[in-house]
């Protein structure tokens, strides 16, 4: 082995080395990427017969510094701080809401029964019922305020819910052209690894898991990718993406559907993701804070509105207003509904009425309807509790409402949902247009007195909301989780944030691009061109030495 070739061995290294180092100092800040490095090992010996002599040095490969399982610990818990993030979003916009006690519900409800009590010390006064009328205005106005602004959240979920599939989509195309990059890469080149196409697939696997926390296998040099409960997204080249839609059972929500491959000819079906499985990213975080808060809060306004209303109604229809007529209802209460599932087959009506003793017993619930082909299943969703079974479900009675079914034939399978309240904040309204109809007296002490006022005063105090909870417990208790949530939303996002940290923190030092270890690297590989260079110059002059001998 000669002393030119030995220089061009080394040369060869510190220009490797060289490319190498100045690639991670070009990208130190290049998002996902990992720090590489030359690796390189003897190139053997010659045997002679005065012993083995070097060959210099080769270059094996460039990898990265990569560690898989840093790698996935680091992008699992970005997956679940992007949850807590989209959930805090969403939780403290409603807390923000809720958190001035001075004004909202609370306090127009306790305005309005100051008002019932000023009826009831004055009946005939029109200044001191024309108050009451306007109380029970600013009552409905906070009640309809709060839903509306439910809705809104509702409406922006799905809004987010729509951009997340559209995101989720894009970064699976680009995963799909990366897996096949890589293929060709490694096909052109097989013992080598593609590091900077590598990273480029992580990072974009990266990015798809804070928005939806997903599962990956490698295999043949391609990621396959599938969420929830192993529904496939991406098969190597082969991409099912997800679709948005209303949902069959409540169609004011958007929800995700797979796209799922039927027969041999490429048919694909929709079918809706079961969200519960859905348990990292932003997508995560709406669907649990759509699920868990938002409408637990507006099946519990509603609740609170409609028993209020309902109670009130009650009480002044036992009264005689200032002509001595009946009292009549004090709000228009909008009647539960029964939404059937869009995929039912049978085409039964079915339709919900209030009954009348119904302000006690309306629950914070929605209810699941199911026919199995010869008997009728209602189950209220809040505890799971199967309130009838039966051939029929004419005139069944579930927790203060009257079920009637209005013609058509039911086919097995069947379903509906029945909601009681969970839009009786934004529908409920003023039904009185006169203040005289303030029922105010009782049938035995004339127009004049305020004996049933007074009745309905008392129900300021009552149990009314299923005989454990007043207007203000309830209301104070929604208050009240809602802030318990939003806090304990704050403390898991701050340890998370800590984890998340603590992660990257050991990936990069792993995997990070430190441009003080670059530059002794850059100087290290520099020197070592240098002398590498010196030992061709020498063996040049050499041979000039022995070529110029006589």
């Amino acid at each position: 082995m000669n002393l030119a070739k030995l220089g061009l061995t080394a040369l060869n290294t510190a220009q490797a080395r060289l490319t190498t180092t100045s690639h991670n100092i070009n990208n130190y800040d290049t998002a996902g990427y990992t720090r590489q490095e030359t690796l390189i090992s003897t190139a053997g010996a010659s045997s002679s017969g005065t012993g083995f002599f070097g060959r210099g040095v080769a270059v094996e490969t460039v990898r990265r510094a990569y560690s898989s399982f840093l790698n996935s610990q680091l992008v699992n818990n970005e997956s679940k701080g992007a949850l807590l993030a989209a959930y805090g979003g969403q939780i403290s916009q409603i807390n923000n809401v809720l958190a001035d006690r001075t004004v909202g519900i609370g306090p127009s409800i306790q305005s309005f029964f100051d008002g019932v009590n000023a009826v009831a010390s004055n009946p005939a006064d029109p200044a001191s019922r024309q108050e009451l009328l306007g109380r029970t205005q600013t009552v409905v106005t906070q009640f309809n305020e709060l839903g509306h602004f439910l809705d809104q959240q509702r409406g922006e979920i799905n809004s987010q819910i729509d951009n997340s599939v559209i995101s989720i989509n894009a970064h699976l195309s680009r995963i799909s052209q990366l897996n096949q990059q890589i293929v060709q890469a490694k096909g052109v080149n097989p013992n080598h690894e593609p590091n900077d196409l590598l990273d480029q697939r992580d990072y974009e696997i990266s990015q798809l898991n804070q928005i939806v926390n997903v599962n990956v296998v490698e295999q043949d040099n391609q990621v396959s990718i599938s969420v929830g409960n192993g529904q496939q997204l991406l098969t190597q080249n082969k991409i099912y993406p997800l679709t948005t839609g209303p949902s069959a059972e409540n169609p004011k929500n958007t929800v995700v559907y797979a796209t799922v491959p039927v027969g041999r000819q490429g048919e694909v079906v929709k079918v809706e993701l079961d969200e519960t499985k859905i348990t990292g990213g932003s997508l995560g975080g709406l669907l649990k804070y759509r699920r868990e808060s938002l409408e637990v809060e507006q099946r519990e306004v509603g609740q609170l509105a409609t028993a209020f209303a309902l109670s009130m109604n009650e009480a002044n229809a036992k009264g005689l207003d200032l002509k001595g007529e009946p009292g009549q209802a004090f709000f228009n209460v909008p009647a539960p509904i029964a939404t059937a599932n869009s995929q039912n087959v049978g085409n039964v009506n079915l339709t919900a009425s209030f009954q009348s003793d119904a302000a006690g017993k309306i629950q914070a619930s929605d209810y699941a309807i199911y026919f199995d082909g010869n008997n009728y299943t209602v189950t209220r969703e809040s505890d799971n509790h199967i309130i009838h079974t039966g051939t029929t479900l004419d005139g069944v009675a579930v927790d203060g409402m009257q079920l009637k079914m209005e013609g058509g034939v039911p086919s097995a399978g069947d379903r509906w949902a029945l909601s009681a309240v969970a839009h009786s904040p934004v529908q409920i309204s003023v039904a009185m247009t006169s203040a005289d109809q303030i029922a105010a007296a009782d049938a035995e002490g004339g127009v004049a007195n305020g004996n049933n006022a007074l009745d309905m005063a008392k129900l300021q105090s009552n149990k009314v909301l299923g005989g454990t909870k007043t207007f203000n417990e309830s209301f104070s208790q929604i208050v009240n989780r809602v802030g318990v949530q939003a806090q304990q939303n704050e403390f898991m996002i701050a340890s998370q944030n800590a984890l998340t940290k603590q992660s990257y923190s050991s990936q990069q030092a792993l995997s990070g691009v430190n441009l003080n270890e670059e530059y002794i690297k850059l100087e290290a590989a520099q020197e070592m061109f240098l002398a590498a260079s010196r030992i061709i110059e020498v063996s040049s002059v050499l041979m000039d030495t022995i070529l110029s001998l006589k």
